[in-house]
């Protein structure tokens, strides 16, 4: 009998609230922004913030690690950034790459950008780069037959580990 569905109902508290959060961006307010000017803390989630840029946990990681960098100006697209945003951006990406590679050692990092909705961004409104490590066999049978992802560590320890390094 094969599984279909592994239940992991302490994420429900997350689901409602991205819901919640999904439809006040829709009408016009953005959950990003909200995170922007909030402080460095493990509640928050925020893990680094700059001048014009900051770190924060992904709440629906794909795995261990999963960071999210972002703008903290309200922009959709690179080209909207000026040239100090952008310089600063990439500086905090790098810098959370370097970080993520000293908190885990994986094997390889995914670093990616979906640009509007049509190129499956959640959140297309607010510019924000994923950060993730990667580790040789991470895809195993749960992800590519079960349709499901295990992550071994909670988001707060999540926040512990990577903060010491950021």
């Amino acid at each position: 009998m094969p599984l279909d569905r592994f239940a992991a109902s302490w994420r429900e508290e997350y689901v409602s609230s991205a819901s919640a959060a999904h439809r006040a961006t829709d009408l016009g307010e953005c959950i990003f922004c909200r995170f922007a000017n909030e402080e460095v803390s493990e509640s928050t989630g925020v893990l680094f913030r700059s001048d014009t840029a900051f770190v924060i946990l992904n709440a629906f990681p794909y795995g261990s690690g999963h960071l999210l960098v972002l703008p903290r100006r309200h922009v959709s697209a690179i080209e909207e950034l000026s040239d100090d945003e952008y310089a600063e951006f990439f500086w905090t990406l790098r810098k959370t790459v370097v970080a993520l590679k000293a908190t885990y050692g994986p094997d390889g990092m995914n670093i990616g950008f979906n640009l509007g909705r049509a190129a499956g961004a959640g959140i297309p409104k607010h510019l924000h780069a994923h950060v993730l490590p990667r580790w040789s066999g991470d895809t195993n049978f749960m992800t590519s037959i079960g349709e499901t992802r295990v992550l071994p560590e909670s988001l707060a320890s999540t926040w512990q580990k990577v903060h010491a390094n950021l």
